[in-house]
C-alpha cells in the first residue's frame, strides 16, 4: 500500500460513526429544550414533577446510551462526556457530577481488577486454568460449561465483580489454547459474554454475590415490616439462578457455537503444563492468602457487628496496597489496568446518580407502573420486573430497586399482589443486566477481552433478556408457588 493510499484511508469519513455521534447530540438537545412534560401521578394521587434538571438527566441518558451502544467513542470517553454534559448544562453541580467518578463502587471495581491482574502475574491463573482443563476435557461445549459453573459457584461466596476479575485472566489463558491468533473467535466471544451473564445469574442466589440483596432486604423490611433471611433468599433464588446458568450455556452454544468442537490433545497438554509449573511459589501463596482473607472479611460483614462499620471497598483496596507493599506488583503493572473500563463505570455511576437525584428515574417508574394498575396481577409483576431490568442496564441495580420497589409495593395491594413476589422478581431482574456494558461490572470486564463489540453485546443481550422475562413468568406462575411463596394476597 502506497503512502498516498494510506493517507486517503486515514482521512476517509466514517459516515456511520458520524451519524450516531450527531444523533446522540441531537437527542440530547431535543429532550433538554423541549417543553415541560406532564407530572407522573401514583394511585394515591401524589404528583411527581419532572424538573428541568430531571429532563436534563434524561437528555444525558439518551446521549450516553446512543454513544455507548454504537461505540462512536471509546466507552470510557463517553463516560467522561456524561460528567461534562451535566456540568456544562447545570444539570448537577460539577463537584457532584465528577465526584461520582471516584465513588466507592468504582474503586471496588478497580480493586477487583487489580486482584485479577495479580492472579495473572503471580501464575495463579495458569495453575487454575490448567487444572480446570485437565478436568473438563477437550470438548469446547464442556469447557464453556465448566467455566460458567465455576463462575456462578464463586459468586455464591464473593462479589460478582471480583469473580469476573478473577475469571477474566483464566479465560484468556483458556482461549490461548484454542487459537494463537489475536483475532476474535466465536469461542472467545461465547466465553466472555457467557461469563458476564452467568456472573449476574449466580450473584442473585446469596447475599454475598452483590450488595443489591442486602439493600433490597433493608428496603423491604422498612416498608412492610417483614424480614427476609439469608437462607430464605437463597431458597427461592437458587433454582432460578441455576436455571439461568444452564439456559445461558445453551444460548451461548447457539449464538456462539465454537468453530472447533474439540481441542485435540488439550487434556494431556493441560496436565503436563500443570506439572511443569512445579511447586507453589511465594507470590502465588501470598496472592491467594490475601485474596481469600479479603473475601472472608467482606463476607463476615453481614454477621460480625465490629466489621459492619468498615466499608467493603476499603477492605478490598487493602489487597491492592498489600500487593504493592509485598512487591507482587510493581509500578509498571499500573499501566496494565484498563482505565477505559474504570472511566466507563465512573460515567455509569454519574448518570445513575443523576437520574436518581433529579427524580427523573422516579418519574419514569411511576409513569411506567401506572400502565399496569388495571392489569392482571401477573402482568403487573412482569411489568415491574421488566422496568427494573431495563433501568438496571443504565443505573446501579441498587438504585433501580430503590426507585421501583416503593412504587410497586404501593400499587401491589390494589391488585391483590403479595409483597414477597414483588421483592424477589425485582431482585431477580436487577441482577441480570444483559443489554448494556454499563449494566454491571462483569459486562465491562468481559468487554476488555476485545472478543466482542458493544453492539454484539447489545444484540445478544436483547435475546437473553427476553429469555429472562420468560423465566420470571415461570417463576411467578409455577416455580415459586410450588415452593410455597405467596403470589396473591388472601
Amino acid at each position: 500500500m502506497t503512502e498516498a493510499t494510506m493517507t486517503l484511508e486515514s482521512t476517509r469519513i466514517d459516515w456511520k460513526r458520524l451519524f450516531f455521534l450527531v444523533l446522540g447530540v441531537a437527542l440530547f438537545f431535543i429532550i433538554y429544550y423541549c417543553p415541560p412534560w406532564p407530572d407522573a401521578i401514583d394511585p394515591q394521587g401524589k404528583h411527581f414533577v419532572l424538573t428541568k434538571e430531571g429532563k436534563g438527566a434524561l437528555a444525558v441518558f439518551a446521549l450516553a446510551a446512543t454513544w455507548w451502544i454504537f461505540e462512536v467513542l471509546p466507552i470510557g470517553v463517553t463516560g467522561i462526556a456524561i460528567g461534562v454534559a451535566q456540568a456544562m448544562f447545570l444539570i448537577r453541580k460539577p463537584e457532584v457530577a465528577f465526584k461520582d467518578f471516584m465513588d466507592p463502587s468504582v474503586l471496588f471495581i478497580l480493586g477487583s481488577i487489580v486482584i485479577g491482574l495479580t492472579f495473572t502475574k503471580s501464575g495463579l491463573t495458569k495453575r487454575m486454568a490448567y487444572k480446570m482443563l485437565s478436568v473438563v476435557g477437550e470438548k469446547t461445549s464442556m469447557i464453556y460449561l465448566g467455566c460458567f459453573v465455576m463462575t456462578a459457584a464463586l459468586t455464591h461466596l464473593m462479589a460478582h465483580t471480583a469473580v469476573a476479575a478473577t475469571m477474566f485472566p483464566l479465560l484468556l489463558a483458556i482461549h490461548s489454547f484454542y487459537t494463537d491468533e489475536d483475532q476474535p473467535t466465536k469461542f472467545g466471544k461465547g466465553l466472555f459474554i457467557g461469563m458476564a451473564y452467568v456472573a449476574g445469574a449466580g450473584s442473585i442466589i446469596t447475599l454475598l454475590g452483590a450488595a443489591r440483596g442486602a439493600v433490597a432486604i433493608g428496603f423491604y423490611k422498612e416498608m412492610t415490616g417483614k424480614e427476609i433471611s439469608f437462607f430464605e433468599l437463597s431458597y427461592y433464588m437458587a433454582p432460578i439462578g441455576w436455571l439461568m446458568v444452564f439456559i445461558i450455556w445453551g444460548l451461548i452454544m447457539v449464538l456462539c457455537k465454537p468453530e472447533k468442537t474439540v481441542i485435540p490433545g488439550l487434556k494431556e497438554r493441560a496436565k503436563k503444563m500443570y506439572r511443569d509449573l512445579g511447586g507453589w511459589g511465594r507470590k502465588e501463596i501470598l496472592t491467594l492468602v490475601i485474596t481469600l482473607a479479603v473475601i472472608v472479611l467482606i463476607a463476615l460483614k453481614n454477621w460480625v457487628p465490629a466489621l459492619q462499620t468498615i466499608d467493603k471497598t476499603a477492605i478490598l483496596l487493602t489487597s491492592t496496597l498489600l500487593f504493592f507493599i509485598l512487591n507482587i506488583l510493581t509500578i509498571e503493572d499500573l499501566e496494565a489496568i484498563p482505565w477505559n473500563i474504570i472511566l466507563l463505570f465512573g460515567g455509569a455511576m454519574s448518570i445513575g446518580f443523576c437520574l436518581w437525584q433529579t427524580k427523573a428515574a422516579e418519574w419514569l417508574a411511576v409513569n411506567w407502573l401506572q400502565l399496569f394498575t388495571n392489569a392482571p396481577s401477573v402482568v403487573f409483576i412482569l411489568g415491574m420486573a421488566f422496568f427494573v431490568m431495563i433501568m438496571t442496564n443504565f443505573i446501579m441495580n441498587v438504585a433501580a430497586i430503590a426507585i421501583s420497589l416503593p412504587v410497586a409495593l404501593v400499587i401491589a395491594p390494589y391488585l391483590g399482589v403479595s409483597g414477597e413476589v414483588i421483592f424477589f422478581s425485582a431482585l431477580m431482574t436487577a441482577g441480570m443486566p444483559f443489554i448494556l456494558l454499563i449494566g454491571a461490572a462483569p459486562n465491562a470486564i468481559a468487554y476488555n477481552s476485545n472478543q466482542f463489540s458493544a453492539g454484539e453485546f447489545f444484540k445478544f443481550g436483547i435475546i437473553a433478556s427476553i429469555i429472562l422475562m420468560i423465566v420470571v413468568w415461570l417463576a411467578v406462575v409455577i416455580i415459586w408457588p410450588m415452593m410455597g411463596m405467596p403470589i396473591l394476597l388472601k
